[in-house]
């Protein structure tokens, strides 16, 4: 597996899982779809997150129910591939196809990004 460096550190990328938008982070676009909140289209149309109030909404479920930690870890690719293999994690997609939950959440977010681009532009 090729080593998919990330430009940014642990802690921005945590932060804009907690603070950012369905749009940048695919945790927050799986999470609110599987909360039942309505994406939609914003901006030039390209862009698809849950408006400001689902957003915010979806902020505050997190900071209620989802928590983070970690340990340092040398060529963490590695133990990212051995753990999504050896746990149920059923919300992470990537190599992750053999996760029985897989199809329906790749379902599940193409439902919504379906009745996103039937829907206005949002503002």
């Amino acid at each position: 597996m090729a080593n998919r460096t990330s430009t940014q550190n642990l802690r921005k990328r945590v932060r804009y899982h907690y603070r950012g938008n369905a749009a940048g982070s695919t945790l927050r676009l799986t999470l609110g779809c599987l909360l039942g909140l309505e994406l939609r289209r914003v901006g030039s149309g390209n862009r698809m997150t849950f408006g400001k109030a689902g957003e915010a909404a979806l902020s505050q479920w997190m900071a209620d129910n989802a928590r983070v930690c970690w340990v340092e870890q040398k060529g963490p690719w590695a133990l990212e591939s051995q753990l999504i293999t050896t746990l149920d994690l059923p919300l992470n997609l990537d190599q992750n196809r053999h996760n029985a939950f897989y199809g329906r959440l790749k379902e599940i977010r193409a439902q919504a990004r379906e009745r996103a681009r039937e829907l206005p532009i949002s503002s």
